[in-house]
C-alpha cells in the first residue's frame, strides 16, 4: 500500500520491466485491450421500448383496478401513497451528520500525497485519492470473466488505502514494520467505520479492507495487480514528463 520501497522505478533503469519481473507480469496482463480479467461478453440483446411497456402495464392495472382506485385513492378516499412513502423513511439526521464526518475525514485521501514521489523529489506529486482513482477506472474497464467479481473490484479499489487518510503513506524507509503498520491502518480503518454509525456500508467497506489486505480471493489478487500496474503508469508518466526538480 505505501509507494516508498517502490519509488525506485524512479531511478532510471534501462527497462523497468527489466527491474521488476514479478510487476511486469501484471503489466503484460493488461497490454492486450486492458482486459486482465478476460475476453469482453458478447453484447447484451438490445433492450425492449420501455416507454412502450410502461404504457402497457399502466393500461393493464387500469383495467383491473377496482372503482375509487383510478386516481391512486382506495374507496375510502386515503391516498396510497401516504402508506408507501411512511414505509421508506428518510435518514435520521445522526446518520447524515455521521456521513459528512466520514467523508470529510476522507478528504485527507486527496491532500495526503504520495510518500514514495514525494522521497523522489518529484513535482507536485499524485495523492493517495489519485492513485485509488485511477485503479477504480482499471477495474471498471476490465473485462467480465467468471469467478471474478468486477463490482467488487471497483470497490474494493477505491477503499484499499482509505486507512491513509488517517495513518498516512507508511513506506518501508519509515522503518515500521509490516504488523504495526497493519495495525495502525486497521486501528484508523476500525475508528473510519465507527464514524458510519456500524451500518451496512461500514460493514461492507471493513470487509473490503480485510480482503484485500488477506489477499486470497480472485478479487483482491487481480486488485493488487492494478496497485502495480497503475505505480508503473505513473512512474513512466513522470520519466516522460520530467517532472523532477532539478
Amino acid at each position: 500500500m505505501g509507494s516508498g520501497g517502490r519509488a525506485f522505478f524512479l531511478c532510471k533503469p534501462t527497462s523497468l520491466a527489466a527491474l521488476v519481473p514479478s510487476v511486469a507480469a501484471a503489466a503484460r496482463r493488461l497490454s492486450h485491450g486492458f482486459s486482465p480479467l478476460g475476453p469482453r461478453p458478447p453484447p447484451s440483446p438490445p433492450v425492449p421500448d420501455r416507454r412502450r411497456r410502461r404504457r402497457s402495464m399502466a393500461a393493464s392495472e387500469a383495467a383491473a383496478s377496482p372503482p375509487g382506485d383510478a386516481a391512486g385513492c382506495s374507496p375510502g378516499g386515503e391516498k396510497q401513497t401516504a402508506s408507501a412513502s411512511a414505509s421508506s423513511p428518510s435518514p435520521s439526521p445522526s446518520a447524515a451528520s455521521s456521513a459528512i464526518d466520514f467523508l470529510t475525514l476522507c478528504h485527507r485521501l486527496k491532500t495526503t500525497k504520495r510518500a514514495g514521489w514525494v522521497k523522489r523529489d518529484v513535482k507536485d506529486p499524485e495523492s493517495i485519492a489519485d492513485h485509488m482513482y485511477r485503479m477504480g477506472l482499471m477495474a471498471l474497464i476490465a473485462s467480465d470473466v467468471p469467478g471474478v467479481d468486477r463490482n467488487k473490484c471497483i470497490k474494493m479499489a477505491i477503499v484499499h488505502d482509505i486507512a491513509e487518510a488517517i495513518v498516512g503513506d507508511i513506506t518501508p524507509s519509515d522503518g515500521i514494520s509490516k504488523v504495526e503498520k497493519s495495525r495502525r491502518e486497521r486501528e484508523a480503518l476500525d475508528h473510519m467505520c465507527r464514524l458510519l454509525g456500524g451500518e451496512s456500508q461500514a460493514k461492507e467497506i471493513n470487509e473490503l479492507w480485510m480482503e484485500y489486505e488477506a489477499n486470497l480471493s480472485p478479487e483482491a489478487k487481480v486488485v493488487k495487480d492494478f496497485d502495480k500496474v497503475e505505480m508503473i503508469l505513473q512512474a513512466l508518466e513522470y520519466e516522460n514528463g520530467k517532472a523532477f526538480l532539478p
